[in-house]
C-alpha cells in the first residue's frame, strides 16, 4: 500500500497533546510505555509536559516503560530520565497494593495511552482494568486515549471468559480477538465489571480516535508501528498472535527467540506429514508452509525443529483462532503419542493446578479433551463479521470445524 492510500487517523494521545484539557484539570499520571508516542514518534510524556500538562508520575505495564522485559516481565520502579518523573511498575498489581501506589503518587487522573494488539490475553488492557478499579476505590479518574486496534474493528473471534476463570489473562467477557480500541474496552469494562470489584464505576473519560475506519488495520493507517513487546515485532505478528499465542500451553515452541515469533510453530516430533493436511483444509487467508528452525532460547532451545510458518495472504478473511484450532486438531490426530499440554504454571498467581492453556483460553480448554468430548459451542465460537463495534456478549453457534479438540 502506498503512503497516499493510507488512512489518516488522529490518536487519542495526539488529541490530548493538542488539547491537554481533554483529560480535565488536575495532576495526571500517564500509563504508558515505548509505544505511547505521537505520530512523529516523540514520546508522549515529555511532549505533554512541553505543552503544560501537569504530569506527576508514570506507570508501566508488562514489558516495562521501555519495553525491555520479556513475556511476563516488567521493569523495576525508577525515575524516567527525560522527564524526571517517578515510574511505577503496575504489572500484576492489584488490590491494596495498587490503591496505595495510586494514593501515594498524588495522581488525580490516570491517562492510559499505549498500543494494544487486539488480543484478550495481551495483558496491558488488564493493567488498565486494575487501574480503573483502583481509581474507582480511591476517588481518582481515568482517561483512556484511544488507538486503532491493529487487527481492525470488524471481526471478533474466539471464546468469552468463563467467570470462574477470571485472572490476569482476562477479567471480563471479551473475545480472544476483540476488535476494540482501548477506549471502547474501557467503556465496556466500566459499565459491566468495574463496579463489581470496586464500590462504583470509575470517573471515565474516553479520548476517541478521530478518522478511524473499522475495516482498516495497522498497516493501512498512516500511523508508525512501534513493536509493543519483544515478541510482537511487526503487524504480521499481531495478526497471527490471537491464534498462536495459546500454543504457549503446549509442548511445542511458538517461535519465541526466533525472528518470527508466533508466525512459526514446531516440535522435535513433527515431520513431513504435518503441512499437507493443513493445506487440504483450505483455511481462509493463510498458507501454512513447511519449515525448519532452531529456537535460541525458550522451549527446545538449540534443537532443530520442524513445523510450519503461517503466511497470511488475505487479512480480511484470515481467522487466526480458527486456523490455530485446525492446527491443534491436526497435531492431535497425527502425533497423539507425543503432543502434550504444558503443566500448571506455578508462576501465575492463583493458578492452582490449572493448565497454562486454560489460563490463556480462560475456559477449561483441556478438560474437554481429557473427558473425550467436544466443548460446548460457547467455549469456542466465532463472532463473525460485525458492522459496528458491538461488544461480544452473546454466544453464537460454532460450526463443527471450529469446535475444539475431540
Amino acid at each position: 500500500m502506498s503512503t497516499d492510500d493510507r488512512v489518516a487517523v488522529t490518536t487519542g494521545i495526539a488529541r490530548l497533546h493538542a488539547s491537554p484539557g481533554l483529560a480535565r484539570p488536575g495532576r495526571l499520571g500517564p500509563v504508558t510505555n515505548h509505544t505511547g508516542v505521537l505520530p512523529d514518534l516523540r514520546p508522549a510524556a515529555p511532549a505533554l509536559l512541553e505543552v503544560g500538562a501537569r504530569l506527576v508520575a508514570l506507570s508501566g505495564p508488562e514489558h516495562g516503560l521501555h519495553g525491555s522485559g520479556q513475556g511476563g516481565e516488567s521493569e523495576a520502579a525508577h525515575a524516567d530520565p527525560p522527564t524526571g518523573l517517578p515510574v511505577h511498575d503496575t504489572h500484576r498489581c492489584s488490590g491494596d497494593h495498587i490503591d496505595k501506589l495510586l494514593l501515594d503518587s498524588g495522581v488525580d487522573a490516570l491517562v492510559y495511552g499505549l498500543q494494544d494488539i487486539g488480543a484478550r490475553f495481551y495483558t496491558c488492557v488488564w493493567t488498565m482494568f486494575g487501574l480503573m478499579a483502583s481509581a474507582a476505590r480511591t476517588g481518582g479518574r481515568l482517561a483512556a486515549a484511544g488507538r486503532p486496534d491493529p487487527l481492525g474493528g470488524l471481526v471478533s473471534e474466539g471464546p468469552l471468559l468463563a467467570p470462574t476463570w477470571a485472572g490476569f489473562f482476562g477479567r471480563a467477557a471479551v473475545s480472544v480477538r476483540h476488535g476494540l480500541t482501548c477506549g471502547e474496552l474501557a467503556w465496556y469494562l466500566n459499565a459491566s465489571v468495574v463496579s463489581h470489584v470496586a464500590s462504583s464505576a470509575v470517573d471515565l473519560t474516553v479520548i476517541q480516535v478521530v478518522g478511524r475506519q473499522r475495516a482498516v488495520d495497522a498497516e493501512a493507517t498512516a500511523l508508525p508501528w512501534v513493536a509493543p513487546s519483544p515478541d510482537i515485532p511487526t503487524p504480521a505478528t499481531a495478526t497471527v498472535h490471537p491464534g498462536t499465542c495459546p500454543f504457549e500451553g503446549r509442548n511445542l515452541p511458538e517461535g519465541r527467540s526466533t525472528t518470527q515469533p508466533f508466525e512459526i510453530v514446531g516440535a522435535p516430533y513433527i515431520d513431513a506429514r504435518f503441512a499437507p493436511p493443513l493445506a487440504e483444509l483450505d483455511l481462509p487467508g493463510v498458507h501454512l508452509r513447511d519449515l525448519w528452525f532452531v529456537p535460541a532460547f525458550h522451549k527446545h532451545a538449540g534443537r532443530l525443529l520442524r513445523g510450519v510458518q503461517l503466511h497470511v495472504t488475505d487479512r480480511e478473511v484470515f481467522a487466526p483462532v480458527r486456523t490455530a484450532v485446525a492446527m491443534l486438531n491436526t497435531l492431535r490426530r497425527l502425533y497423539s503419542d507425543r503432543f502434550a499440554w504444558r503443566a500448571a504454571d506455578s508462576g501465575v498467581k492463583g493458578s492452582g493446578q490449572r493448565p497454562f492453556t486454560d489460563l490463556l483460553w480462560v475456559r477449561p480448554f483441556t478438560a474437554c479433551r481429557r473427558r473425550g468430548r467436544r466443548p460446548t459451542a460457547d467455549a469456542a465460537r466465532p463472532m463473525g463479521r460485525r458492522r459496528r463495534a458491538a461488544i461480544p456478549l452473546r454466544p453464537a453457534a460454532a460450526p463443527r470445524d471450529l469446535l475444539l479438540l475431540p
